[in-house]
C-alpha cells in the first residue's frame, strides 16, 4: 500500500504545482492586462519608444492605470526615485469603495452598530480593487522591455540608489534569468579606508561593478515574519532611503505577483569618512519571498555570498527551516541568524556563526549590531564576490549567453585583444594615429592661414601644401587594424548585434581606463579646489604655479581618456584625409566613403556624435557636413530645434540633459564632455502638432574652463566654444553651478560676449539661465535676490563686452531678449544627502521638468531650422571663428542664400511691372501718333498699372508670409516693399517723360503734318487725273512707269518749292573745325585721328606717356624736398593710384559730356555745331581743373585724344537723333518716300479700278508700315520676356548674370574683353546681354523667334479684320446721318488708335464709295498680302524700331549696384541699386594686380586677394598719400569707402582669377608695363588650374 500512497502524494504535488502555475499565469495575464502591457511581453518596449521628446512628466496629479507603466519609466528616466510609487486614479467610480447595496439606510440600535463595527473588513470590501503593487509595476515593465531598455532602466535604478534585479524567474517558464549584461555598464565609485600603522589610508576606486571584487552579504527569509527583511537591509545601506522596497513603503499591498523568487542586489559604497558604516564596498543581496520554497535562488545566493543572513520566525528543531539552517551551519561561510521570537543580543555560537534576537528590539539597535557583526566578519579573511562569475552558475540563464549578445561581444573582444599589454595612455597614439599629433598639427596649420604675413598668397599656398602633406600622412596611417575591425563590425553586423557590439566596446574601453582615470581625477579635483580657494582669497603667491600643475594634470587626463567617441573621431579624420585628397584606399580595406553613412545611422538611432573635437579645439567640417548629408538622405531635410548647453565643467549639464530627454551623454567623473556633441531627439507624435519641427537637436559642450585655468589660450578657447554653440542654438541653456557671483563672473562675461556677437551678425537666439545646486530652493525671497544679482552682473558684463566688441549696450536686454523673471531657473541639489550613497533629489527631477516645460514653450514659438541650414550654420560660425574678428568674418550663408532667392523674386516682380508698363507705353505711343492723345497724366498711368501692382503686392505678401524662411526674410520685407514702389514710380515717371517727348515732337512736326495731308491730297488728285488721261495705255506697265516718272519730279518740285531741305551732318569735318578752333596743331589732330588710339583711351593700361614731367621739374626747383620725395617716382612712370585718378577722370568727363549732349533737343529741332563747341570748351576746362589739383601736367595729346574720345562716344546718338529729326521734318524726303504708293494708286486708276479698290489699297499701304512697327515692338517685348525666362544668365539675380559673364569671358579667352570688364564692368555686361540676345534670336532659337513674330502678325490681322467689320457695321447702321467714306475712315481709325498708327486720308477723292462691304472685302484682300509680307520680315528689322529686346533686358538686368571693391575693384553683385544698410559684397574678389595695383616704389604687380588679406596680419594705407596705416582685419575702420563693404575671409581656392592671372600674365604685364615679380611673384601652385576648373569654380562660389 505504501508505494501507492507515495504515488498519490506525488500526483497530488504535481497537480498542485500545475494548478499553482496556472494560477500564476492567470494572475500575470491579469496584471499585464491591467497595465496595458499584454502585447508587450512578446513585442517588447524599446529605447526608441522613450528616446523622444514628450510632454513634461506628470508630477503631482494622479494618473490612470493604463498610463502607469509609461509614467513610471518616464519618471525613472528623469531620475525621480518617487517613480517607484505613483498614485493611481481608479477608473471606475465603484471600484474604489464598497458597493452601495452593502450600506444600510435603516436606523439601527447601538448594539447593531457595534456589531457592524466589529465585523471583518472582508464582509465589506470584497468588491474593492487594490492598486497594483509598485514592484509589480517595475517588474512588469522590466519583463516587457527589450534588452537595451532594460539596461537603461537598470542604470537609472542604480542612479536612484535602488536595488537591481539579479535573479529573475521567467514569467512563463519560471526559469531563472540573470540580467548580467544589463548591469554591465554600471560603474560605482567609492573610497576605501585601510588602517595601516594606526593611520587611515583612503583610496578612491571607480570601476565597472561587474568586475569589482567585493564582499557579498545575502539576506534570506525562512517562513513568514512580522519583521521586514528589506527594511532592515535598508538601514545597513542608507537608513534615509528605501534601497529595497519593503512592506512599509508607500503603495505597498499584500498582493504581490512578480517579486517572489526575485533576488535583488545593491551596493554600499563608503565615502572615506569616519561615519561610514563599512570601510569597503559591499554587495547586499535580498531574496524576496520565502526562501524555503525558492530553493534554486537560495542555493545560488548562499553559495556566492561572503556572509549569509537568515531571518526566521523561531528557532526550533524539527521546524521547516531546520534543514536549511543545518546546511548553512555546516557551510564554512559565516552565518547570521536573526530570530523573530528571541530577544538575545548577538551571540557567536561558534566561529563565524551568529544569532541575534529581534523580539522587542528597535530596528536601529538590530541594525547597529548587524553592522558590527558584519564589519567584524569582513575585517578578517572572507570570500569575495564578483558579479561576472554569475555567468558560471549552472541552472540559470544568463542574458550574455544570448546569440546576439555573444556576437556583439566577440566582435568587441577582437578589438579589445589589440590593447593587451598596452598602457591606456599609449592606445590612442598607437591605434588612432590620425587624431593625435597629425590632426593637431593640421588644426594649427589651418589656423595659421588666418594670420599670414609677408608674401601672403605664396604663404597661403605653402600652408595649403603642408595641410595636404599632413592629410597624406593621415591616409598612410589610416590602415590600422583597430579601425579595420571596427568598421567591418559596424558595416556587417545586423542592427541589434551592432548595438550590442557598440555597447560592449564602450563598456570594455571604459573599464580599461577607469582605474588610471580615477587617480588622475582625484589629484585634479584636489588641485582645482586649491586654485579656487586661492582665487577666492585673492592669494596670488603660488597661483600661477598651481595653475601650471593643473594644466599638466589636465594633459595627463587627456591622454588617459579613451572612449568610443575617439574611435568615431578617428573615423572622421580618416574620412577627411581621404576626402581632401580624393584617394581611394586599396580594395581589401574599408571604403572610407561609407563612413558618414555608418555614423548617420547611429546618430539617427540616438547616439551622440562629436561636433567639435575638444582636444584639438577644432570642428572637422568635411566630416560633419558629410555626416549631416547622410542624415538628411535617410530622414529627409527635417526641421530641428537646436538646444545648446553651456556651463562650467562638472556643473551637471550632461546629467540634466540625460534626465530631461533620456539622453546618453557621458557623465561619469573624469569623462566630462570634451568639445561639443550633438544628439537627435525625436518629437513624439502626441505633442508634434504643437511644434513646427520634427526633432530637438541637443548640442552639449565640454564646459567652460575659464574658472580653473587662467591664460589667454583658455579664454580664447572658451570664447570660441561659447560663440559656436550660442550661434548654433535656437535656445541656449546657460548652466551655472552654485550661487557665488564671483565664480559666475568669468562664465557670464564669455556668454554675454557670445550673445553680443550674435546680435552684431543678426542671429537672434534666446537663452535660459539654470542655477544648479541651489540651497533652500523654496525661499522665493532669496530667489528674487539671486535674480536681481544675476541681472546686475549680466548688465555689468554687457557693458564690458560692449567695449570689447565696439557696440552700444547699456544692459543685457539690449543684447538679447531676456526676462529675468521667466528665463532664470533654480535647481535643487542633485543629490539628497552626501554621495556616493545619496539618491537624486526629487526636487531636482521637478526642476528638470519645469525647465523642460519652459524649453518646450519657447520652442513652440520657433520654426527651428532644417538640417541643411544647421549644416550651413556650422560652416559659417566655424569659418568666422577661425578669424580673429568674428563679426567682420562671419558670413551667414543661409542668409545669403535666402537673400539671393529674394533677389530672384524681386527680378520677377519688377519684370512683371516692366513688361506691363512696356505694353501700356506701346499703346499710348500709338495713340499719340494717331493724334488721339495730347497729354499724359501720371495718375492715368498709375490707374493703368494698378491691377498689376496689386497682384505683385499680393505675391510679395504671400512670399514673405508663407516662405519656409520667413523668419529670415522679415528683415528685408519693408525695404523690398518700398523698393518695388520706388521702381514703379520711377517707371511711371520715365514713361511719362518719354511719351511727353513724343507729344512735343508731334507738336514740333505739326506744321509738316498739316502739309503732309495737303501733299497727299494733291498727289492723289494728280494721280487720278493722270490715270484718266492714260486709260488706254493701262496694259502697258512700262509705258505707265515712264509716264508717271516723267511727271513725278515736277509734282515734287511744285509741292516743295518753298521748303528748304534739311542737310545731313558732316561729323568728321565738324570735329576738325572745333579742334582747330581750340589751337591744336593740325598735325597733332591728324596723327591722333589716323592712329585711332583715342577710341581706346579708357582702356589704356599705363597713362605715363600722357604725363608731362615739366611740372615736376618746376616743383623740384622750388627746393621743397618733401614734395620731391613724393614725386620722384614719376620719372619711372605713374603710380597706380594716379593711373586710377586719370582713368576715373576720363570716365567722369565722358559721362558728363554725353549727358550734356543728350540734353540737347536734336530729335525735335535738329543738330547744331554749337552743341559740340560747348562740350569741347567744358572738356578743356575740366582738364585744366584736373591739372591744377595734380602734381603733374597732361600733354596736349591727352586733351586731343580725350576730345576725340568724347566726340566718338556722342557720334551714334547725334546721327540717330538728327536722322529722326530729318525723317519727321523734311518735306522733300517725305514726298519722295510716297512715290511707290502713289504710282500704285495711279496704276489702279488706270486699270479702271473703283474708288473702293483704290482706297482699300491705300489703307493697306498705310497699314503696312504701322503693322511692321507694331509687330516689331510687340515681338521685342515678347522675346525679352521669353529670353528672361529661358537664358540662364538672365533668369536669376545680378550675381547670376555676373557668373555667366565671367564664364563667357573665360570660354572666349579674350583679353580685351577682360580688360573692358575690369575697367567698365557695366559696359561689358551690356555687350554680353546684346551678344546673348543676338545668339538666342538669330542662331539658337531663330525658329522660336519667328514663331513669336508670326503670332503677333496673326493677332494684328485679326484685330484689323475686326476693326474693318466693326467700322462697316457702325456706318451701315447709321439711321439719321447719311453714311459716307469720311465716317467709315474715321471709325476705322478710332478702332485702331491703341494698336496701329494710321495717317489721316483725305476722302474727297473717294466720296463716290457707297458699298462699304465691298470696301471692307477689298481692304481685307489687300491685307492678306500685307500680312504675308510682314510675316516674312527679317528679325533684324526690330533694330529699326523703338522697342529692342536687348535694350529692354539691359534696363531690367543692369539697373543694379555697380560699386567697386576699394581693394580689387570687383563689382558689388547686389540686385538692388541702393541696398543700404546692407553692405556691398561680391563672392568673386580677385588679385588687385589685375586692376594694375603694384607694390609702392616697385614695378611688382600685386597678386594678393583682398579676401586673404583681411584674414592676414598685414596693414594698408587707405589712400596713396595717407600717413596712417590700418590692419586689413579692421579694414572697415579705414574710411567710408571701406566701411560700406563686407569682405569676408575666403578659404576657397578662388580658382577663376588665379587661372586668369596665369593665362594672361604676359598680356597683363605688357598692358600695365609692370611685372609679376618679387612680392608679386605668381605662386607655382596657381599654374596647375585648368580653364575648366576655373569655370567650374564660378558655380561653387555662386552656390556659397
Amino acid at each position: 500500500m505504501a508505494p501507492n500512497g507515495n504515488m498519490d502524494k506525488q500526483s497530488v504535488e504535481i497537480s498542485e504545482e500545475i494548478n499553482k502555475k496556472k494560477q500564476h499565469t492567470r494572475e500575470t495575464e491579469t496584471l499585464l492586462s491591467r497595465l496595458h502591457l499584454q502585447d508587450k511581453y512578446q513585442q517588447k518596449l524599446s529605447q526608441a519608444d522613450f528616446l523622444k521628446v514628450g510632454p513634461p512628466v506628470k508630477q503631482d496629479q494622479d494618473i490612470s492605470e493604463k498610463d502607469l507603466t509609461h509614467t513610471f519609466l518616464k519618471r525613472l528616466m528623469t531620475l525621480d526615485y518617487r517613480a517607484r510609487f505613483i498614485p493611481v486614479r481608479q477608473d471606475s467610480p465603484e471600484a474604489s469603495h464598497s458597493k452601495p447595496d452593502l450600506e444600510s439606510d435603516t436606523v439601527g440600535t447601538d448594539k447593531s452598530d457595534l456589531d457592524d463595527f466589529y465585523k471583518t473588513t472582508a464582509e465589506f470590501d470584497q468588491s474593492k480593487i487594490t492598486h497594483v503593487h509598485p514592484m509589480d509595476v517595475q517588474m512588469a515593465v522590466f519583463h516587457c522591455s527589450d534588452s537595451f531598455l532594460k539596461q537603461n532602466m537598470i542604470t537609472k535604478l542604480s542612479q536612484c540608489q535602488y536595488a537591481l534585479p539579479l535573479l529573475v524567474p521567467d514569467l512563463v517558464t519560471m526559469n531563472i534569468d540573470c540580467p548580467l549584461w544589463k548591469i554591465r555598464q554600471i560603474t560605482k565609485t567609492w573610497k576605501q579606508t585601510e588602517i595601516k600603522e594606526n593611520s587611515n589610508t583612503v583610496t578612491m576606486k571607480s570601476m565597472s561593478i561587474c568586475k569589482a571584487e567585493t564582499a557579498m552579504v545575502s539576506f534570506l527569509r525562512l517562513g513568514s515574519l512580522s519583521v521586514s527583511k528589506s527594511q532592515l537591509m535598508n538601514t545597513l545601506i542608507n537608513d534615509r532611503h528605501s534601497t529595497f522596497f519593503h512592506r512599509n513603503c508607500p503603495g505597498s499591498t499584500k498582493s504581490r505577483h512578480l517579486m517572489d523568487g526575485v533576488a535583488e542586489i545593491a551596493w554600499y559604497c563608503p565615502a572615506g569618512k569616519p561615519n561610514d558604516a563599512f570601510t569597503d564596498c559591499i554587495a547586499f543581496c535580498n531574496l524576496h519571498g520565502d526562501a524555503l520554497t525558492i530553493e534554486k535562488q537560495r542555493d545560488i545566493l548562499t553559495d556566492k555570498s561572503s556572509v549569509n543572513v537568515v531571518l526566521v520566525p523561531t528557532l526550533k528543531k524539527g521546524d521547516k527551516s531546520t534543514a536549511v539552517i543545518s546546511a548553512l551551519l555546516k557551510s564554512p561561510k559565516p552565518l547570521i541568524v536573526l530570530i523573530a521570537d528571541n530577544d538575545c543580543d548577538s551571540v557567536e555560537q561558534k566561529k563565524g556563526k551568529y544569532k541575534i534576537g529581534l523580539k522587542e528590539r528597535s530596528q536601529s539597535d538590530v541594525s547597529e549590531e548587524l553592522k558590527k557583526v558584519i564589519g567584524s566578519i569582513l575585517s578578517g579573511p572572507h570570500e569575495s564576490f564578483r558579479l561576472e562569475t554569475m555567468a558560471e552558475v549552472s541552472g540559470i540563464t544568463v542574458d550574455e549567453d544570448e546569440e546576439v549578445c555573444k556576437n556583439g561581444k566577440s566582435a568587441a573582444m577582437r578589438i579589445l585583444s589589440l590593447f593587451q599589454s598596452k598602457d591606456v595612455s599609449e592606445i590612442k597614439e598607437t591605434f588612432l594615429p590620425c587624431q593625435g599629433k597629425l590632426w593637431h598639427d593640421w588644426c594649427r596649420k589651418n589656423e595659421e592661414q588666418y594670420h599670414l604675413k609677408g608674401h601672403i598668397e605664396a604663404e597661403k599656398c605653402k600652408k595649403q601644401q603642408e595641410l595636404e602633406e599632413i592629410r597624406e600622412k593621415q591616409c598612410t596611417a589610416s590602415c590600422g587594424k583597430l579601425m579595420h575591425l571596427f568598421i567591418k563590425s559596424l558595416s556587417s553586423l545586423p542592427s541589434t548585434d551592432k548595438e550590442y557590439f557598440l555597447k560592449w566596446t564602450q563598456i570594455s574601453i571604459d573599464a580599461l581606463s577607469t582605474d588610471d582615470l580615477s587617480l588622475i581625477v582625484q589629484s585634479y579635483d584636489e588641485k582645482w579646489s586649491e586654485v579656487l580657494e586661492m582665487k577666492r582669497k585673492h592669494d596670488k603667491t603660488d597661483l600661477k604655479e598651481k595653475q601650471t600643475e593643473l594644466e599638466k594634470i589636465s594633459t595627463k587626463l587627456q591622454s588617459a581618456t579613451f572612449g568610443l567617441e575617439h574611435i568615431f573621431r578617428e573615423m572622421g579624420q580618416i574620412y577627411e584625409a581621404h576626402a581632401s585628397l580624393q584617394k581611394q584606399t586599396k580594395r581589401e580595406q574599408t571604403d572610407w566613403s561609407k563612413y558618414p553613412e555608418l555614423a548617420a545611422e547611429l546618430m539617427i538611432s540616438g547616439h551622440p556624435m562629436e561636433l567639435m573635437d575638444g582636444d584639438a579645439g577644432h570642428v572637422p567640417l568635411t566630416w560633419i557636413s558629410s555626416l549631416l548629408d547622410q542624415v538628411i538622405k535617410k530622414l529627409g531635410d527635417k526641421r530641428v530645434f537646436v538646444l545648446s548647453v553651456l556651463g562650467v565643467q562638472s556643473s551637471g549639464k550632461s546629467t540634466m540633459l540625460n534626465a530631461m530627454f533620456g539622453l546618453q551623454f557621458a557623465v561619469s567623473a573624469g569623462r566630462c564632455t570634451k568639445g561639443a556633441f550633438m544628439q537627435l531627439v525625436k518629437v513624439s507624435e502626441e505633442i508634434k502638432k504643437d511644434f513646427q519641427f520634427d526633432y530637438i537637436l541637443v548640442v552639449d559642450t565640454e564646459g567652460l574652463r575659464a574658472l580653473e585655468l587662467e591664460g589667454n589660450a583658455t579664454l580664447h578657447h572658451d570664447n570660441e566654444l561659447a560663440t559656436f554653440v550660442v550661434g548654433l542654438g535656437n535656445l541656449t541653456l546657460i548652466n551655472i553651478f552654485g550661487e557665488n557671483p564671483a565664480e559666475m563672473q568669468d562664465v557670464l562675461q564669455i556668454v554675454v560676449q557670445a550673445f553680443m556677437r550674435m546680435k552684431k551678425v543678426k542671429l537672434s537666439p534666446s537663452c535660459v539661465f539654470v542655477h544648479q545646486n541651489v540651497t533652500d530652493i523654496a525661499a522665493a525671497e532669496r530667489n528674487m535676490d539671486g535674480k536681481r544679482r544675476l541681472q546686475e552682473k549680466l548688465d555689468q558684463m554687457a557693458q564690458l563686452a560692449a567695449k570689447e566688441e565696439v557696440c552700444d549696450a547699456e544692459c543685457f536686454s539690449d543684447v538679447i531678449a531676456f526676462d529675468v523673471q521667466k528665463d532664470v531657473k533654480y535647481f535643487a541639489q542633485l543629490w539628497e544627502g552626501s554621495p556616493p550613497m545619496a539618491p537624486p533629489n526629487p526636487g531636482y527631477s521637478e526642476s528638470v521638468q519645469e525647465l523642460k516645460t519652459t524649453i518646450l514653450s519657447k520652442a513652440s514659438q520657433s520654426a527651428g531650422i532644417t538640417l541643411s541650414q544647421f549644416k550651413s550654420k556650422i560652416h559659417d560660425l566655424w569659418n568666422a571663428l577661425l578669424n580673429e574678428n568674428f563679426v567682420f568674418s562671419f558670413k551667414n550663408t543661409l542668409e545669403i542664400a535666402v537673400y539671393r532667392k529674394l533677389e530672384v523674386q524681386y527680378g520677377n516682380w519688377t519684370w512683371a511691372l516692366r513688361s506691363n508698363m512696356l505694353t501700356i507705353e506701346n499703346q499710348l505711343h500709338t495713340r499719340i501718333e494717331n493724334g488721339k492723345l495730347d497729354k499724359v497724366e501720371l495718375n492715368y498711368l498709375q490707374k493703368e498699372m494698378n491691377k498689376t501692382y496689386e497682384e505683385i503686392k499680393k505675391a510679395m505678401t504671400a512670399y514673405f508670409d508663407d516662405d519656409s524662411d520667413k523668419e529670415m526674410l522679415v528683415q528685408w520685407r519693408g525695404r523690398f516693399e518700398s523698393k518695388i514702389k520706388e521702381f514703379l514710380d520711377e517707371e511711371l515717371r520715365g514713361v511719362k517723360r518719354k511719351l511727353n517727348e513724343v507729344i512735343d515732337q508731334k507738336n514740333a512736326c505739326k506744321k509738316l503734318d498739316d502739309k503732309k495731308t495737303e501733299f497727299e491730297n494733291k498727289l492723289l488728285q494728280k494721280s487720278k487725273e493722270l490715270a484718266h488721261q492714260l486709260k488706254d495705255k493701262a496694259k502697258d506697265e512700262e509705258e505707265l512707269k515712264k509716264q508717271f516718272n516723267s511727271v513725278w519730279s515736277g509734282w515734287v518740285h511744285e509741292l516743295t518749292a518753298d521748303i528748304k531741305p534739311i542737310e545731313d551732318i558732316n561729323y568728321e569735318e565738324d570735329q576738325t573745325t572745333i579742334l582747330q578752333e581750340t589751337d591744336f596743331k593740325t598735325s597733332l589732330i591728324r596723327e591722333s585721328k589716323s592712329s585711332g588710339r583715342y577710341k581706346e583711351l579708357s582702356k589704356v593700361g599705363d597713362y605715363s606717356e600722357y604725363v608731362c614731367p615739366t611740372k615736376l621739374r618746376d616743383i623740384f626747383n622750388t627746393g621743397k624736398q618733401y614734395i620731391y620725395s613724393k614725386t620722384r617716382h614719376y620719372f619711372r612712370g605713374l603710380k597706380n593710384e594716379d593711373q586710377q585718378l586719370i582713368r576715373s577722370f576720363i570716365s567722369d568727363v565722358e559721362k558728363q559730356s554725353l549727358d550734356e549732349i543728350k540734353s540737347k533737343p536734336v530729335a525735335t529741332r535738329g543738330y547744331r555745331l554749337t552743341y559740340l563747341q560747348e562740350v569741347a570748351n567744358k572738356v578743356k576746362e575740366k582738364v585744366t581743373e584736373f591739372e591744377s589739383k595734380s602734381i603733374f601736367s597732361l600733354k596736349k595729346e591727352f586733351t586731343v585724344d580725350l576730345l576725340l574720345y568724347v566726340f566718338h562716344g556722342a557720334e551714334s546718338w547725334l546721327l540717330e537723333s538728327h536722322k529722326k529729326f530729318k525723317r519727321n521734318n523734311d518735306a522733300l524726303a517725305y514726298v519722295e518716300s510716297k512715290k511707290m504708293q502713289y504710282y500704285n494708286i495711279f496704276r489702279s486708276f488706270c486699270k479702271g479700278s473703283s474708288s473702293a479698290v483704290v482706297l482699300g489699297e491705300l489703307i493697306c499701304e498705310k497699314l503696312k508700315s504701322s503693322t511692321v512697327e507694331a509687330v516689331c515692338n510687340k515681338t521685342a517685348i515678347d522675346l525679352a520676356g521669353e529670353m528672361r525666362c529661358n537664358i540662364p544668365a538672365f533668369n536669376g539675380n545680378r550675381l547670376n548674370l555676373e557668373k555667366h559673364l565671367l564664364k563667357s569671358l573665360a570660354e572666349k579667352e579674350d583679353f580685351d574683353g577682360f580688360i573692358t570688364y575690369i575697367r567698365h564692368p557695366r559696359t561689358k555686361a551690356e555687350s554680353f546681354i546684346r551678344e546673348e540676345v543676338h545668339k538666342y534670336i538669330f542662331t539658337e532659337n531663330k525658329d522660336k523667334a519667328i514663331k513669336i513674330l508670326k503670332k503677333n502678325v496673326e493677332d494684328i490681322r485679326k484685330f484689323v479684320s475686326q476693326a474693318l467689320f466693326d467700322a462697316t457695321e457702325k456706318v451701315q447702321n447709321k439711321e439719321n446721318d447719311k453714311a459716307d467714306t469720311d465716317m467709315w475712315v474715321d471709325e476705322f481709325s478710332r478702332l485702331l488708335k491703341d494698336e496701329l498708327t494710321f495717317d489721316t486720308i483725305c476722302c474727297q477723292n473717294f466720296s463716290d464709295i457707297t458699298n462699304f462691304d465691298f470696301l471692307k472685302e477689298e481692304t481685307e484682300k489687300g491685307l492678306e498680302s500685307v500680312m504675308e509680307e510682314v510675316s516674312s520680315l527679317s528679325l533684324d528689322k526690330m533694330e529699326e524700331f523703338r522697342m529692342k529686346p536687348d535694350e529692354i533686358l539691359i534696363d531690367q538686368l543692369c539697373n543694379c549696384c555697380w560699386v567697386k571693391c576699394p581693394f580689387c575693384s570687383a563689382v558689388c553683385t547686389n540686385t538692388l541699386k541702393d541696398h543700404s544698410p546692407d553692405k556691398h559684397n561680391v563672392p568673386f574678389h580677385r588679385p588687385s594686380g589685375i586692376e594694375g595695383w603694384h607694390t609702392r616704389g616697385t614695378e611688382d604687380l600685386v597678386v594678393d586677394f583682398c579676401t586673404t588679406l583681411v584674414a592676414s596680419d598685414r596693414r594698408f594705407r587707405p589712400n596713396h598719400d595717407s600717413d596712417e596705416s590700418f590692419p586689413y582685419k579692421q579694414y572697415q575702420s579705414a574710411g567710408d569707402k571701406y566701411a560700406t563693404w563686407e569682405i569676408t575671409p575666403d578659404a576657397s581656392k578662388l580658382t577663376y582669377w588665379k587661372w586668369f592671372v596665369c593665362r594672361f600674365q604676359k598680356e597683363l604685364e605688357e598692358y600695365y608695363k609692370k611685372k609679376f615679380q618679387g612680392r608679386g611673384e605668381i605662386p607655382s601652385e596657381w599654374r596647375n588650374y585648368s580653364k575648366q576648373e576655373a569655370i567650374e569654380s564660378l558655380d561653387d562660389m555662386y552656390n556659397v
